[in-house]
């Protein structure tokens, strides 16, 4: 049998103090306090807003009618729950499924934050308002990036942050659901980097700190499809060596 990681002990030992959390109102009706799931050393992390009531029930992250149409997202890009990390912002379901309030979150908020550090993910993927304000406001404080939010690879020098809107929409409005898989296949583009990269000339400016690495990790780490580069070298264009991924010129080498 397989020694446990310190980051599976780590876990183990954060979501018993969540199954007996007391630190707010919603422990007093709650059936089960929903732990994350899913490997400790995960490269994706999702989080969710708050359990629903078949997750109450069951104590399981994503079981529910919102879970089937995150499994066939999931689907879409070959991506399995057990090669990610799943959470929530609150651990416990909110009644009637009304939004959370603050002094819900500021404590469980520190059950996430704990999570996120011991896990030590390279993408986080809010899902839904409350969960993507949280972590952007974690990450940029008072500073945040303008929205819209979803669909959108934003990189906090710590982090790599891709806000989603929550698979729950799909239930409401089936019309969405093409939004949500556009967004979702952007995520199977994070596996791995652009093709390009190890002969870019990009690399080189960064490995000779000729360029900062936020680049690296918005596009040649992150969202290489979106970046002028790639797609001018897909299609055989010409383009200088001192182009930078958005297309401007840099300068002054």
């Amino acid at each position: 049998m397989p020694v446990p990681t310190r980051k599976y002990e780590q876990l183990k030992i954060l979501k018993d103090r969540i199954r007996t959390c007391n630190l707010c109102r919603l422990h007093i009706q709650r059936n089960h306090a929903v732990c994350g799931e899913g490997t400790p050393n995960a490269k994706f992390f999702f989080i969710a807003q708050a359990p629903g009531e078949m997750e109450d029930r069951e104590g399981r992250m994503f079981t529910g009618p919102t879970g089937k149409v995150l499994d066939e997202l999931f689907g879409e890009i070959s991506l399995n729950r057990r090669d990610v990390y799943m959470t929530n912002l609150i651990k416990c379901n909110l009644p009637k499924n009304r939004k959370p309030r603050q002094d819900e979150i500021d404590p469980c908020r520190l059950y996430l934050d704990q999570e996120i550090e011991i896990v030590q993910p390279e993408f986080l993927f809010p899902m839904g308002y409350h969960a993507t304000k949280y972590i952007l406001k974690k990450y940029f404080g008072d500073h945040l990036p303008a929205s819209p939010w979803a669909g959108q690879l934003i990189f906090s020098g710590e982090i790599k942050i891709y806000p989603l809107r929550h698979p729950s929409a799909v239930l409401h409005n089936p019309s969405s659901k093409q939004i949500q898989l556009d967004d979702f296949k952007k995520i199977a583009r994070f596996k791995a980097p652009c093709k390009w990269f190890p002969i870019c000339p990009m690399k080189q400016l960064y490995e000779t700190n000729r360029l900062e690495r936020k680049w690296i990790e918005r596009f040649c780490k992150g969202d290489w499809e979106s970046c002028v580069r790639y797609q001018m070298e897909q299609k055989g264009l010409y383009h200088p060596d001192t182009m930078l991924p958005d297309g401007t010129i840099l300068k002054n080498l």
